[in-house]
């Protein structure tokens, strides 16, 4: 924990959950924005995204209501040149807003969840 060499915070957040009613079509779409498959069933699944963080993605048939927004956000180093990656892929992002501390935008996913795409401010620090 006293690595001086390592400047990177000690801890991280291991684990988010995502219930979705078609796992294998919402993973597909995550990995589609750069998250890494780690394991995939069915009803159940595990990505990889930057610094280690699993999304886990697990199967409900509970209805939602329409761009209902994720439970978290997902941070980028480029905010426009991810825009305009997504927009080539079809995605539709939302114009670019700016906040005190992240430009954001929103892109609409799987099973009437939306996406917020919020830019880094790591301010060059390795994460």
């Amino acid at each position: 924990m006293n690595n001086k060499k390592d400047k990177r915070p000690p801890v991280a957040i291991g684990h988010i959950n995502l219930i979705t009613k078609d796992v294998p079509s919402t993973s597909l779409f995550m990995q589609s924005l750069g998250l890494r498959k780690v394991f995939q069933k069915k009803t159940f699944a595990v990505l990889e995204l930057r610094g280690g963080t699993h999304l886990i993605l697990e199967t409900s048939s509970r209805r939602r209501a329409k761009n209902t927004i994720a439970p978290f956000d997902l941070m980028v180093d480029d905010i426009n040149e991810s825009r305009n990656l997504y927009k080539k892929m079809g995605l539709k992002p939302s114009k670019i807003s700016t906040g005190k501390v992240h430009s954001s935008f929103i892109i609409s996913g799987p099973d009437n969840w939306s996406f917020k795409i919020t830019s880094s401010h790591t301010s060059g620090r390795r994460v």
